[in-house]
Order: structure tokens, then sequence, then C-alpha cells
């Protein structure tokens, strides 16, 4: 014999379920894992400076400098396994996006490097060039910019290493950081036109 539906059951029935109730698979969580397991691995790999300006917990930056030390295999996995503990207990947006930013896939940092190479290539080959720039930058040292600029040349022509070049990078760079706004208030990348 089956029981009776009530109207609190037939109620129940009614109401959609959200995915928040739903408990979280098996799969689910151990993917997580694996993704913070995968995390801390990267932080392994990273110079110790750049790890100090994480701001991590004091516990983990410990642990990232600690598996350097550990050679064998098992070994290894069991610290590995810790490390994704240990990130599991911490919030990993801020670690994750600044690892993209190191890793030249943030979108803005790359067309900004984009933007100083074509500035750079603009001026070592384009006469008018450095008057436009010193326009839109009039602080600019516009002397040692045109004795690199010289020098740049000079080493295309004879297929030196380019350590003008660098050097007129670094400069542009410098000069229009996105810390540094033009007199005009607009971000370097609004200012740079291709011909």
């Amino acid at each position: 014999m089956k029981p009776k539906k009530t109207t609190k059951d037939i109620e129940l029935a009614k109401e959609p379920i959200s995915e928040a109730d739903l408990p979280i698979s098996k799969t689910k969580l151990k993917a997580e894992a694996d993704a913070q397991q995968e995390l801390g691995v990267r932080l392994t790999e990273l110079p110790k400076d750049r790890l100090l300006k994480l701001n991590l917990p004091e516990d983990v930056v410990t642990a990232v400098l600690d598996t350097k030390k550990i050679t064998a295999n098992g070994a290894i996995r069991r610290h590995r396994q810790y490390l994704g503990r240990l990130m599991r207990e911490i919030d990993t947006a801020p670690i994750t996006e600044q690892l993209a930013r190191w890793e030249g896939k943030h979108t803005a940092e790359n067309a900004y490097f984009h933007g100083l190479e074509r500035w750079r290539d603009r001026l070592i080959n384009d006469a008018n060039a450095l008057s436009e720039f010193m326009t839109l930058h009039p602080t600019t040292d516009s002397q040692q910019l045109r004795t690199l600029i010289r020098n740049a040349q000079k080493e295309q022509a004879a297929a030196k290493p380019p350590k003008s070049s660098r050097e007129i990078f670094r400069i542009l760079r410098e000069i229009t950081s996105p810390e540094n706004k033009n007199e005009s208030g607009e971000d370097f990348e609004a200012t740079d036109t291709d011909e």
C-alpha cells in the first residue's frame, strides 16, 4: 500500500531545487583540489623575490621554499599534496591573477608592451616620430632619446646587438608607465597611433 501524499509533500515537490542546495559531487571536489595543488606547484617554480611579492601566509611560503630541498619522488608527491591542502585554506584568486600578469597573459599589460614596441620601432625608423612623441610627453629628455635613436640606427645598420633599442624601450616604459599619466590625462595606450 502506498503512503498518502500530504499537502506538505506536494508543496515541496513544486519548489525548484537550486544548485546551492545540491551537495557538491566528489568529482568536482577532486578537480578543485587538483587545481589548488597545481597552483601550489606553480608557486614552487617562481623565484624567491616574486614569491615574497604575493603576500602569502608564512606557512605557505615556507612549504614552497622547502619543496626545492626535497629530492625523493614519493616525498615530492606527498609534499605537493601538502601544498594543495595549504592552498585550499587561502583565497587563491589574487594569486592566480598576479601569476597570469607575470606570465604575460594579462591582456592590458600585453597591449601596453606592444604599444611600447611600436613606439620604439617608429622612433628608430621614422624621423617625425620623435617630435610627435615629444608633443605627447613634453617632460622627456629629448637629447638623451635622440642619442639613443641614433645609436640604435647605427646598431641596426651594423647588425650589432640592439643595446640602444632596449634602452629606448626601458625609457619609454618609465615615461609612459600606467601610473604616470600624460599631461592630457589619457593613458599611454590611448595616445599610441600607428601609421
